[in-house]
C-alpha cells in the first residue's frame, strides 16, 4: 500500500475493472476513477478537462495503467487509479527568524530528473509579485487604506506602435479600491495604475532592498510578474516581509563537525534591516487579508496566523503560492518544465495554494502558534473605504479601521461618502486622496 504499481485490465465489468497487479487480481471500482481526463492536448484547455461520462470506455482489456492499493476487503484487493504526475514544481520553506532553510524539495523525484527547481528554476510569479508592488507603495509613504483607480486602461507601447491593454482575471473591474483589498482580490488593473503611480524605478529600487536580484522588466508589465524570479529568491523576500523588514541569508548547513563531534564551523546569518517595521507590518497585515478574504481563503482551514499571496501568469502556466506564520515561511510553484498550460482554471488557489496547505498543517504542528507583532509606530484609524480618508459619518454606512505609520493618518473627511463604483466622481474626492 502507498506505492504506484503497474497494472493491466483484463475485464471491464458493470461497475469496475478487473486488474492484474502482478500475482494479485484486483478491482478498480469506476468512483475510483472518476477524476481521470483527457490528456492534455493543446492549447484549448476548456476541451482538455471534459471527463467521458462513459467509465467504460476510459479504458478497456489489455490496457496498461499505474494503480494504488486502496484497500482490502475480505479475499478483495481493491486500487485506484493513479498517475505518475508530468507536472513538476517546487518547495521551500525558510525560519524567517533564523534564515535556516528547513526544507526544499526540487521536483516530484530526484531519480526522475536532477534538476533542482526550487533554486534552479527561474519562472514568472504572476501575481505573486504584487506584495513587493504594494510594499514599495507604503514604504513611498501610502497606507493600506490609500484608494487607487480599477478601472480598463489603455497604455502607449514606447518605440512600437501598439498599445498595452491589461485585465483583471474575469475582465471585471471594480471602480474605487483600497490598496488592502487590491491585494486581497489581486486586481491587475488596479495594481497596475499603482506601479504607474508609485514609479516603475522605484519599485524595481525596492525589490532589490528587500531581496530580489533577477533582472527586472522597466515596464508596466512588472505589475503582473512578468519577470522571471527564483523560487528562493522570492520566498525569502516574502520571509523579509514577514520577519518585520529584517532580512537573513538563507542557508542550509547549520554546522560542520570532526569525527570527535568538534564544531569546526558554524552557520550565522546576521539580521540585516532593509525595511521599516512599520512598512514590513503593513504589507503583512494586507497579506493576512488574501487569507482571511482574498484569493487564499482556503488557508483559513490551517487555523493559525498566517499571510501570504497567490500567484498565476497568463495561460495557466506557472501557479504559485508563498506565505507562512511568523515562525514559518514557505512557498511553493508547480509548472510543466516545458513551460506549456497547467489547464483551464489551474490558478494558484487551484494548483499551489492546496500543497502549500498541506505541507504547513503539518510542518506548523511541532511550532507554536505565533503572532505577527504590531510594531509601536502604527495606528489604527477608522476610514473611509470609498476614499481613505477620516471617517466622518455619523450615521448610515460605516466605516472600516485600518492601520497608518503615526503622523501619516488621515485629519479630514470627505465632503461626501462616495460608493466605490463612482469612479467617475473623481473630482469630489479631496486632493491628495488618490
Amino acid at each position: 500500500a502507498g506505492d504506484y504499481r503497474e497494472g493491466f485490465v483484463t475485464k471491464v465489468a458493470k461497475d469496475y475493472f478487473v486488474v492484474q497487479v502482478g500475482s494479485t487480481v484486483a478491482r478498480l471500482l469506476f468512483d475510483d476513477m472518476a477524476w481521470a481526463k483527457r490528456r492534455l492536448t493543446g492549447p484549448d484547455t476548456a476541451k482538455d478537462v471534459v471527463v467521458n461520462p462513459n467509465l467504460k470506455q476510459v479504458l478497456k482489456p489489455g490496457d496498461v495503467i499505474e494503480v494504488m492499493v486502496k484497500k482490502l476487503e475480505r479475499d478483495l484487493v481493491y486500487v485506484q487509479l493513479e498517475q505518475t504526475p508530468l507536472v513538476e514544481g517546487g518547495l521551500i520553506a525558510l525560519d524567517p527568524a533564523k534564515g535556516a532553510i528547513r526544507v526544499m524539495v526540487g521536483g516530484y523525484d530526484f531519480g526522475r530528473s536532477e534538476y533542482n527547481r526550487a533554486v534552479q528554476a527561474h519562472r514568472q510569479p504572476g501575481s505573486a509579485f504584487k506584495p513587493i508592488i504594494y510594499a514599495a507603495a507604503l514604504n513611498h509613504g501610502m497606507s493600506p487604506a490609500s484608494v487607487i483607480l480599477d478601472a480598463p486602461v489603455v497604455y502607449e507601447q514606447e518605440l512600437e506602435e501598439k498599445t498595452w491593454k491589461p485585465e483583471n482575471y474575469g475582465k471585471k473591474f471594480h471602480g474605487m479600491v483600497s490598496l488592502r483589498d487590491a491585494l486581497a482580490h489581486s486586481y491587475n488593473l488596479a495594481t497596475v495604475r499603482l506601479l504607474d503611480k508609485v514609479g516603475i524605478r522605484n519599485v524595481i529600487e525596492f525589490a532589490k532592498t528587500v531581496g530580489v536580484t533577477s533582472p527586472l522588466a522597466a515596464d508596466l508589465s512588472l505589475g503582473l510578474g512578468s519577470s522571471s524570479v527564483g523560487l528562493m529568491e522570492l520566498t525569502s523576500v516574502y520571509a523579509v516581509l514577514l520577519n518585520e523588514g529584517s532580512r537573513l541569508e538563507p542557508f542550509a548547513i547549520v554546522s560542520v563537525e570532526d569525527s570527535a563531534g568538534k564544531v569546526l564551523e558554524l552557520a550565522e546569518s546576521q539580521a540585516l534591516r532593509v525595511i521599516s517595521k512599520e512598512t514590513a507590518y503593513g504589507i503583512t497585515n494586507m497579506m493576512e487579508d488574501v487569507i482571511q478574504k482574498g484569493t487564499g481563503q482556503a488557508a483559513k482551514s490551517i487555523g493559525r496566523p498566517l499571510a501570504g499571496k497567490t500567484g498565476t501568469t497568463n495561460d495557466f502556466i506557472n501557479a504559485w503560492f508563498i506565505g507562512g506564520a511568523p515562525n514559518l515561511v514557505a512557498g511553493i510553484y508547480v509548472g510543466f518544465d516545458d513551460r506549456r498550460s497547467l489547464g483551464e482554471t489551474e490558478s494558484g488557489a487551484h494548483a499551489a495554494l492546496p500543497i502549500w496547505i498541506n505541507f504547513m498543517k503539518e510542518a506548523l504542528k511541532p511550532l507554536p502558534v505565533a503572532f505577527f507583532s504590531i510594531p509601536e509606530g502604527v495606528t489604527f484609524v477608522n476610514v473611509d473605504p470609498a476614499t481613505g480618508l477620516l471617517d466622518g459619518e455619523q450615521e448610515g454606512q460605516a466605516g472600516t479601521v485600518d492601520i497608518f505609520i503615526k503622523g501619516s493618518e488621515p485629519t479630514q473627511a470627505p465632503q461626501r461618502r462616495l460608493d466605490p463604483i463612482d469612479f467617475y466622481k473623481l473630482d469630489q474626492i479631496p486632493e491628495g486622496a488618490l
